[in-house]
């Protein structure tokens, strides 16, 4: 299998790590153990991380052929997925049962979000851009300040290849639905380089019952170009934008999300490298409705400077980040920028088969003063097999613009939400299989919640909630046969209530399975969500689902390929939200789509 190693440059290098087809119970330097860098901001293998992580590679993102970003999230261990109906509707990503709020996404380092509502756009974000995803769950505010509460989720785009090599796409579906896709990348000297393009549209379909179909239209493009210096220092750009327009109930919207990001790596000693990211996003909404118009845009700027040193066996970062948030809105918001500055250290620490993560940050942020985080993690080898780790970090999640200076409800005397997180997991890692299963509780306190207190109807800190829960994952590649499997159990409480808290399910589970045929492939999915309530008095519950997709991949010859996906086959009719006159958002039913690719 091939996994996409992202580099400390802007774009990512691909490393093939192979193993022999040999059944048995050691481990070899070929085992697949997939290499990660947001669980520790430098690459380290999976198990290396001594963190909760889920990668879905480059193959796993062509086998899938997604349309959607959600459609690679759902199901993964620890992420609970709820959207008001199908196609670039509205999408909230709960990670170990936190807030989408209480995600980050980074989009090769970027932080990605809007300021004011403080959820990333999940639903605009185009998969046709990207070769790797990484998920971390578990608290990481210690490396990456505000909001990291759940966890952390990093999407690579694509990277440059050894040579050239260029691809164009079309396909087609059911609810009018077309997708075309173009790009080129390839090396040229020291230069690399990478240019994509996709349009997807389609009519969509009703997102309410007897409701009109509700369309979407989505225009992305990525350029990169990294250039490596005789020294071993690279420096780089890239450039990922995507806009178009979302229909819904009541009216529709323009919109646009945009990263911009230039990095510079610099040996400064053979011990000793330097990183500096400088980077801008954009998260743009015009919207109509039934209340008039309204525009929100939000710009995020940012300057981000880590120092590696490796002492031995031992490796510390030092380094810290500047960000500035601002907004532009016809809502006349009280304030319309604020400043956050950071410092943060991290040491990661080998005594042979025991290793230790210490990590530190201090956050100063304009809107509500100091934050201290940290974490503490331990790793050990039990053989060459199995390794065991257990981690605890505290985490805040920053109040919003929407929390402080909406006009009529915001209250600018809230306090960040604060959270200690503990974690016990035990993985099995073998010559082409693995297993990973952790247990965990995160204690929330100050949280932020619309309430009536002190005779107005506002964000106040006032709950506290305990989360527990536990995840195991499972992956097989054998012979022609790949499968993969996770399983999570949420319990998230409201403590003054014991309610389950609000939207959470408290069951995921996915499983995938795909076998190779020569040059035809053919793969299945099962995945599924328990019961959820809508309400923080968990009074109107949405019944679970599972669906069942299947998907087939013919490698026509060595320039054309053509996939067939058909998702929910058996036309299942479900929700995971309900609007505020409690009728359901209706995900969308049985949805094909055939593709034809030609690679130069």
């Amino acid at each position: 299998m091939k996994y996409a190693l992202p580099t400390l440059t802007l774009s990512a290098a691909t490393l093939l790590i192979t193993s022999q087809p040999t059944l048995g119970d050691e481990v070899s330097e070929s085992t697949l153990d997939p290499i990660v860098v947001t669980a520790t901001l430098g690459p380290k293998t999976r198990g290396e991380s001594d963190s909760s992580v889920t990668v879905i590679d480059n193959e796993d993102i062509e086998r899938l052929q997604p349309q959607t970003f959600e459609e690679l999230l759902v199901g993964q261990p620890g992420l609970d997925i709820t959207s008001n109906g199908s196609f670039g509707k509205n999408i909230s990503v709960y990670t170990r049962g936190t807030g989408s709020e209480s995600t980050v996404f980074l989009v090769d380092g970027v932080r990605l979000r809007s300021a004011t509502s403080g959820s990333a756009a999940w639903q605009y974000f185009p998969p046709q851009m990207i070769e790797r995803v990484e998920i971390v769950r578990g608290s990481r505010s210690n490396l990456y300040g505000a909001d990291a509460v759940g966890g952390v989720i990093q999407a690579f785009t694509h990277s440059a290849p050894t040579g050239n090599e260029g691809w164009v796409q079309a396909g087609g579906g059911n609810f009018n639905t077309q997708e075309y896709i173009a790009g080129a990348a390839g090396t040229e000297g020291r230069m690399k380089y990478s240019l994509s393009a996709s349009h997807l549209e389609t009519d969509g379909t009703a997102i309410v019952e007897g409701g009109e179909d509700k369309g979407f239209r989505n225009t992305s493009a990525l350029a990169s170009v990294a250039h490596q210096f005789d020294s071993g220092g690279e420096a780089g750009i890239v450039i990922m934008r995507a806009q178009g327009n979302t229909e819904f109930e009541g009216g529709d919207t323009d919109f646009a999300i945009q990263t911009l990001g230039f990095r510079l790596d610099t040996p400064i000693s053979d011990y000793w490298r330097s990183r500096i990211l400088l980077a801008e996003s954009l998260d743009e909404s015009d919207n109509r409705d039934t209340f008039g118009d309204s525009t929100f845009d939000t710009k995020t700027r940012s300057a981000r400077w880590e120092n590696q040193i490796s002492i031995g066996r031992h490796e510390y970062i030092v380094g810290g980040e500047l960000l500035v948030d601002e907004v532009d809105s016809t809502t006349e918001y009280e304030e319309s920028s604020r400043t956050n500055a950071a410092i943060f250290g991290q040491a990661l620490l080998n005594f042979g088969p025991t290793d230790f993560q210490l990590s530190l940050r201090a956050d100063d942020n304009e809107a509500f003063g100091r934050e201290e985080t940290g974490a503490v993690a331990m790793g050990v080898d039990l053989d060459r097999n199995h390794r065991a780790r257990v981690s605890y970090s505290t985490s805040f999640r920053a109040p919003t613009f929407n929390d402080l200076y909406f006009p009529g409800f915001g209250n600018a005397d809230l306090q960040p939400e604060t959270a200690g997180s503990v974690e016990l997991g035990i993985g099995g890692q073998y010559q082409h299989w693995f297993w990973d299963a952790a247990i965990y509780q995160t204690d929330a306190d100050d949280l932020i919640v619309f309430t009536m207190k002190d005779g107005r109807f506002a964000p106040f800190n006032v709950n506290e909630a305990r989360i527990r829960g536990a995840e195991l994952s499972a992956g097989l590649e054998l012979d022609a046969w790949t499968l993969q499997a996770a399983a999570s159990v949420t319990d998230p409480r409201d403590e003054e209530t014991d309610n389950r808290i609000r939207r959470r399910s408290a069951k995921q589970f996915r499983v995938d399975v795909d076998r190779a045929f020569g040059q035809v492939s053919l793969g299945t999915t099962v995945k599924g969500q328990g019961y959820r309530y809508d309400d923080a008095d968990n009074e109107e519950r949405i019944a679970g689902f599972a669906t069942w997709d299947l998907r087939a991949k013919w490698q026509i010859d060595s320039h054309w390929t053509t996939s067939l996906t058909v998702d929910n086959v058996l036309d299942r009719e479900y929700a995971t939200a309900l609007r505020f006159d409690g009728s359901e958002y209706i995900a969308a039913g049985r949805t094909a789509m055939l593709t034809l690719r030609y690679d130069i």
